[in-house]
């Protein structure tokens, strides 16, 4: 610390911002006060003096704290908050609001048919709305993204969500051909690091992850994972040769084929199910292809024995540490039953409360057993607290 820095202040030099702790800070003051009014001086917890002097070190402790979330604020690292909220800007990025859930419809009819304002309904009457105005194309098919009514966890499974509510002449079909996408509750402090430390990526060297960089940064996009084969064979995904499949859970579905025609590299092909005509500025349109991921539920049964403090909320902490595990997993991650022993042991006390005896996992409703369950490269393991479970005995 240099000698004109006030030892009750905090201060910064090469390593970063430093502060005395509020300890110090109190013996700084009893030391001061000493030496003034004499060494005797009587500043116990139980004397007005002592008091006094507790009252100020909190004080200045404070304005040293608030100094520190003041510096911590310039950095996405360790801005919090408002704060980060704020530093995010300077790579073009706001924190996600509370989104509602999203589902990409296949829509067919006559060519040139416009729906205005149209509604669509799921199997469980949900209503999901589309784009303002959608134009079927001289194809009789388009693919748009229609946006949940209602926000939060609302989910559909694929062919779910086919009956028209607004009825349109010349509108004849519409279905999900992948599942929806649902909805998220405010972005957390360490989503929005993450998507910030990702939209640095976009003045990459490669390409590619400029491409996903971009992807990532768009609203509502959780994750993107590509596949690219520079070879001039199929891979063992099944991509051919000298092309790339990105596999894009959540996000508009426009705005994600608009982002990857933008940055795609010249001459490498697209794949996927989800295609998408995008017209360049020139007026050529192409169709800009990628894929949904399919979500594939996964049956965990857990055996275990209980021991001394064992509870049934104890047995609820396996199960939910089981599903975190499991939702965990990123697209195209094959779901490893020995992987699942750490999260389930839990730890602390509660550890100590039982003995797993095996751990059994399928894919949907198949027979749980102690195999691995694989995971295709479009696809994404998920599980809920209605798919794990714990027998005892």
């Amino acid at each position: 610390m240099s000698g004109s820095v006030s030892p009750t202040s905090a201060y910064i030099d090469a390593t970063g911002i430093h502060a005395p702790a509020y300890a110090d800070v109190l013996a700084y003051f009893q030391a001061q006060y000493r030496a003034i009014y004499g060494s005797d001086a009587y500043l116990g917890n139980d004397s007005q003096d002592g008091q006094l002097l507790a009252v100020f070190a909190l004080a200045i402790s404070d304005a040293n704290a608030a100094a520190f979330a003041v510096y911590n604020s310039y950095s996405p690292a360790t801005a919090q908050g408002v704060g980060l909220s704020s530093v995010v800007k300077i790579n073009g990025i706001a924190r996600n609001l509370p989104t509602n859930s999203v589902v990409d419809l296949v829509i067919v009819g006559g060519a040139g048919t416009p729906i205005i304002g149209g509604r669509v309904t799921d199997t469980n009457d949900n209503v999901w709305i589309l784009p303002a105005v959608v134009t079927i194309p001289p194809s009789g098919q388009i693919t748009v993204t229609a946006t949940a009514q209602l926000a939060g966890n609302i989910s559909a499974d694929p062919g779910t969500v086919n009956t028209i509510s607004t009825p349109t002449r010349g509108w004849q079909s519409v279905t999900n051909p992948s599942s929806a996408t649902i909805g998220d509750p405010v972005e957390l402090d360490g989503e929005l690091r993450q998507r910030q430390a990702a939209s640095t990526m976009q003045p990459s060297q490669t390409a590619l992850d400029g491409v996903v960089g971009a992807i990532e940064s768009l609203s509502g996009v959780i994750s993107v994972v590509p596949y690219e084969n520079t070879t001039s064979i199929p891979d063992n995904n099944g991509v051919p040769g000298h092309s790339v499949a990105y596999v894009v859970d959540g996000g508009d579905a426009t705005a994600i084929a608009n982002t990857i025609a933008l940055r795609k590299t010249i001459g490498s092909g697209l794949i996927g199910t989800t295609q998408i005509v995008v017209v360049d500025s020139n007026g050529v349109p192409s169709t800009i292809s990628f894929y949904r991921p399919t979500y594939v539920p996964i049956t965990v049964v857990i055996h275990i024995t209980p021991l001394i403090g064992y509870s049934s909320a104890i047995g609820a902490s396996i199960v939910n540490a089981v599903v975190d595990a499991i939702n965990a997993l990123s697209i195209g991650s094959s779901v490893v039953f020995t992987r699942l022993f750490g999260p389930a042991s839990l730890s602390g006390s509660d550890a100590a409360s039982f003995n797993i005896i095996s751990i059994l996992i399928a894919r949907g409703q198949a027979t749980p057993s102690a195999a691995n369950v694989g995971i295709a490269f479009t696809e994404r393991a998920t599980a809920s607290t209605a798919t794990v479970s714990v027998v005892i005995g």
